[in-house]
Formats: C-alpha cells, structure tokens, sequence
C-alpha cells in the first residue's frame, strides 16, 4: 500500500499494467478501483486521465458502486488516436463528511446549540471551496458559508443553501490527503478497430475464366478485380481483405484440391506459398498486374469507402530469393534439407516456415521494410497468416513500430488456437482476432462463449467468421439456406467485426469429402463466380448481408460490445440478446434460432433495466428484417420458422 488510502483492483489493467488496455475514439471506457479507508469519513475517488501529448482531461470522479463492496465506476471517452495514460485518486472529502453528518444530526432533532461546531466547521470548508468552484458559482458558496456564520437565521435557512451545494461540490470537491495509484496505460485506436465489416476476395478469380478440370484460360487481374469492388461495398462492407498479392512459388506447388503434384503451366498454386525468382514479401505476382495497378485498385476501393487489408504471412516457398540470400532465417534438418511447414497429418511441402531465432535482428529489420513499403503503398490494415506460429517478442516490437510511424495500421490475427496465445497476442498489440465463433453451434455455447470475449474486451477485440477459404463448417454444409442466415445474423449481430469469405452469399456448402473445407478449394485454383446470373435468379444472400450490414451502420448500439446482455428465454434453441448505446438510446434486441429445420416457440423474461426500461413498461418494438412492430413488455411470446426468417431484429422504442 502507498498513500494515505488503500487503492486496489484499478481496472482496466492488463496483466497488472503490463501491457496497454484497448480502446478506440469515441468508446465509452469503464474505470473501476475499490477504495475503502477507516471510521466514518467520505472518501472521494476520481480518475485523472491525460491525452497522448500529456494534455489534462476534464476531471472524472467516480461514483459508488453497490453499498458496502467500496467499488467505484466511471467512465472516460478518449477522442483521438495514441497512447491514453490514467491514475486513480482517492481523497477525504470534507464537504461530503460534513454533509451527512450534518443531515443526520437534523434528523435526529438536535437543532442550533447541539450544531454550533458543525456550522462553524462547514463554514470553513465551504471558504476552501469557494477557491475551487468555477469563477462563476464563487459567490454562492461565499454566501453559503456567510449563511452558516449568521447567527439571526434559522437553522433551516443557516444550512439549507450549504446543503444545496451537493452536486455543484460533487464536481468540483474539496481534496484532502489525496493518495494516488501508479499510471496505466490505454491504446486508443482509431474507430475501424472495433467496429468493421469484411469481405474476402481472390482477385485472380475475378474477371478469370477457365475450362474443364479448372484448366486456367484467363486469369484475374487487379484491374478486373476492380470492377468486383462496387458491389462489395454495395453490400455494406468497409473492409476488402485480399490474400497474398505476391509472386507464387514454383518449386513443389500444389495442385487442385491440395494434390502434391501440379500440373505444369497449368495449376496457378496457392497464394500463401510465397516466393519465386519474380520477387519475396514486396513484390507482386505479376499475373495480378504492377505496384500501379495496385495502386489503382487502392483507388477505387477508397473511392467506395472500402480500406484495402493485406495478408501478412510470414514463410516462404522454397525458391523465395530469401532461401538463397538468407538460408539462416529457416530451419535446417539432419539431412541438410531446409523444413517444410508440417501440421500432423497435414504438410505443406510448397511452404518453408521462418526461424526466428536464428537471425532476429536480421529477420526483424527486413520484416519491418516490407510491412512500411505497403504502409506507403496505402495499406493501413494487416490480416496476419498463423501469427502464433512466431515468436509474441518479434510481434511486439514489429507492432509498435509501426504504430510509431502510423497509428493507424490495424492488425487482425489469424489464430485458430489456444485461449491463451489469443489472448497474449492480443495483449501485445493485435488489433483484432479471430476467434472460435465458427464452431460455437448451440445457443448455450455462443452464451457462454460471448462472456469470455466480453470479459476480455480489455486487450483482445473479436471478429467473427461463418467461413473462410480453410473452414466450411457442416452446419453450413448440411444446414441449407436458413443455417446461412442464422450464421450471418449471429456474426454481425453479435460482435462490432465480422467478416465474410466470397461464396457465403452464393450458399456454396459442398466439402471436401472427410474435410472441414470447401471442394475445388479456390486456395489451389480460380474459382470465377456468376454473380450477374445469381442475382437475376435470385440464387443469393446478397439482399440479406445487405440489409443486416445496414442495420448494424443505423444502429450505434451494434457497433460496440462492452453493452451485450444476454436476456432469458426457456427454448434451448433460440438465443435472446440486447445491446444498448447509453449516448443515443439506441436499443437493439435480437432473438436468433440456431435450428435451421423447425419452427421454434419461446418466451422472453427481459432484463428491462438493460433495455432502459423500467420493470412495468410496455413498449414498442419494429423488427428490422421484416418490417413488422410489435407491443411487448417483459414476457413476451414468439414463434421463428426458419424458412420464413430465422431471427428478429428488434428496435425498441420506449413509450413516452
């Protein structure tokens, strides 16, 4: 302990201040401590919190949480993009101590003799507060305490305008004996790190053609690619994630559906084998096009408010230039062959993983250079290849690097693997993560699993996938067009980010026998997709995507979590949620059947408060999907026939 009061559990703090808590601009951040001291006393607590220049913030004071747990709450609302610092205070609040004892001492019937000491006691403290108040509230605490020293008033009119200073000294305290905590630290970034919607796309598939057995007869380019571009962003994406851009290895290159064996200057190979004698990690496969045309595609995406996210998986195929300039940065076996990247069962004898440790200088210098040639290309979002396959120190360092040169560079990890490692990639500087929502298929599971995503908004963001090129789960294989709803609504509902891969709005579902993953895996092979013919036949789920993405842009409830609240319904299979902007009132309630074959019943028992409502209101909800409103209240009853539509998306207006 340090200080005159004890000051403990300071939140948010990461691995006890070891790493910086997240944020972004205009995030509503909860600062919590617990702070207690001796007798009968007031103690005050605030937060005093700085900008990333070490510019003073408006004073926060904290306010009390339940009786007898000495927690205190507050918020704090970072506006600017950087590095945020805050201390906890704790004080002796004379005011507030005079003030309770005073009313009590009333209450209790002593009147002008018993309180002579009181009055003249808070006379004194109100002289010291009259030099904190604002120039413009000086003269009524001067006359207040004059009140108190005037010895022809009354009681009730010596105390009552002392009293009435109650919120006024609430604000602007009088502080005595102030202790303070060491200083935390928050990375705020920009609004984009929470709040984002994706779509993934091969740019070699679009404008591509082929003939039988996926026999390459033109290949995409960055220019027919962008020709794609207007209708992603008309589906309401601000986020274009493209896989690797780079020259493809020639040297054991895969062939359709993962075959070890290409056919020779037939199979176009997997974008993350990285590498060749046409360039490394800089450069660019010139089947795609040139840095200009790059450039251009850039152009046209910011042209459709879309940022462009780049892959950044660090390995490489084995004729990357790296393998001969620099045969230390890979591992060497026995028998003097450099590794290939296994996975038991899987190998990917098409790729070489990087060793970190023999040459990390080396390594790190070289990896910052490629990531700030695409920073100055116009890249400001990084999607990170297997990032828990490298060393979290290399991680670290690269990452605040960069944000030394530009803030706002976002970083999505691509982690499919344990809680732990997620969580300290995001402690040490991910902006995002993947996460195991794809695999969360009962109501009781996404439950249960949003609480811990929640619980760790501190230092790891979530952005939910229904696909990716690598995962076509079985319920999107076997549950039909319902199951791609429900996944969709799920995903943007439930979490600030998600994303999408190409062909979720086509309801492509059919695996690779025995395989969580798509059959004629675009990954190995152009894959043109007849968007023109799906839309005219209405083959798509475009429409819907749409519509849900402009829901969650309408809606600022949906585009935080730290507001997610989970509300009771008695049908295992549908889930009940609600999010609520504390600013604007926005209340957004959504109830979601997680079966995709039958019609499900269940009854509601809202947590009214939570929807900021009292226990007794009724009030008005419109689903946002359908059109239709409704009058509820706390139990409520409905009915979701997944063929029809799979979930409600309720605004809720408050009857006034």
């Amino acid at each position: 302990m340090t200080g005159r009061f004890p000051i403990e559990d300071v939140t948010p703090s990461v691995s006890c201040g070891r790493y910086p808590a997240k944020a972004v601009v205009g995030e509503l951040v909860p600062i919590s401590a617990v702070s207690y001291r001796e007798g009968h006393h007031s103690l005050g607590v605030n937060v005093v919190w700085q900008g990333p220049h070490g510019e003073a913030e408006p004073f926060t004071r904290l306010v009390p949480g339940e009786p007898g747990l000495d927690q205190w709450h507050g918020v704090i609302k970072p506006d600017r993009v950087g590095r945020w610092t805050f201390t906890v205070e704790a004080f002796d609040d004379p005011y507030l101590t005079w003030r309770n004892a005073v009313t009590k001492k009333i209450g209790a019937g002593q009147g002008l003799e018993d309180l002579a000491n009181d009055l003249a006691e808070g006379a004194d403290v109100l002289d010291l507060a009259s030099k904190i108040v604002p120039q413009a509230e000086e003269e009524r605490v001067r006359a207040a305490a004059a009140a108190l020293r005037d010895e022809d008033r009354s009681l009730f009119s010596r105390v009552s305008p002392a009293l009435d200073l109650e919120e006024l000294l609430w604000q602007h305290p009088v502080r005595q004996l102030v202790t303070t905590t060491r200083s935390y630290v928050i990375w705020v970034d920009r609004q984009r790190a929470l709040y984002s919607s994706w779509y993934e796309f091969f740019p070699r598939s679009e404008g591509a053609e082929i003939g039988p057995d996926a026999t390459p007869i033109k290949h995409g380019t960055f220019k027919t690619a962008s020709e794609r571009i207007p209708a992603v962003a008309a589906m309401g994406f601000d986020v274009l994630y493209l896989p690797p851009i780079h020259p493809i290895g020639k040297i054991n290159r895969k062939g359709r559906n993962n075959t070890l064996v290409a056919r020779p200057g037939i199979d176009v190979g997997s974008p993350w084998a990285i590498g060749s004698d046409e360039g490394g990690h800089d450069a660019i496969n010139p089947l795609l096009g040139t840095l200009e045309d790059f450039r251009d595609f850039i152009g046209v995406a910011h042209a459709n408010g879309l940022e462009i996210a780049m892959d950044l998986a660090l390995q490489a195929a084995p004729d990357h230039p790296w393998v001969k300039t620099h045969p230390e940065w890979f591992t060497t076996r026995a028998d003097g062959t450099i590794a290939y990247a296994e996975n038991p069962p899987k190998k990917y004898q098409d790729i070489y993983p990087i060793n970190f440790d023999n040459d990390p200088k080396g390594l790190r210098e070289e990896v910052l250079r490629i990531v700030l040639h695409w920073v100055e290309n116009g890249v400001k979002i990084f999607r990170v290849d297997n990032p828990h396959t490298k060393t979290l120190n290399f991680w670290q360092w690269l990452i605040s690097k960069i944000k030394a040169v530009d803030p706002d560079v976002l970083f999505l990890a691509e982690a499919f693997t344990r809680p732990a490692m997620m969580g300290g990639l995001g402690k040490i500087g991910f902006t995002q993560s993947y996460t195991y929502f794809t695999w969360r298929t009962t109501a009781w599971e996404m439950r249960e699993y949003m609480g811990q995503l929640k619980a760790s908004l501190d230092y790891m963001r979530p952005n939910f996938w229904p696909n990716t090129p690598d995962i076509l789960h079985e319920s999107l294989q076997h549950g039909g067009p319902p199951m791609f709803k429900i996944r969709t609504v799920l995903a943007s509902m439930l979490s600030p980010s998600w994303g999408m891969y190409a062909g979720l709005e086509l309801f492509e579902h059919v695996n690779r026998p025995g395989a969580e993953e798509y059959i004629d895996n675009e990954k190995f092979e152009l894959k043109p997709r007849d968007w023109a013919g799906a839309e005219r036949t209405g083959r798509t789920l475009a429409p819907y995507i749409t519509k849900l993405n402009a829901i969650r842009r309408e809606n600022p409830a949906l585009q935080w979590l730290r507001n997610l609240e989970f509300h009771e319904i008695d049908n295992p299979s549908l889930l009940c949620w609600s999010k609520r902007d504390p600013e604007t009132g926005n209340t957004v309630l959504v109830i979601c059947s997680f079966d995709s074959a039958n019609v499900q019943w269940g009854n509601t028992t809202l947590d009214m408060p939570t929807l900021g409502l009292d226990w007794h209101e009724r009030f008005t909800v419109t689903d946002q999907i359908s059109g239709a409103t409704y009058e509820w209240g706390q139990h409520n009853a409905v009915r979701i026939d997944p063929y029809v539509e799979p979930a409600h998306v309720f605004v809720v207006h408050p009857r006034r």
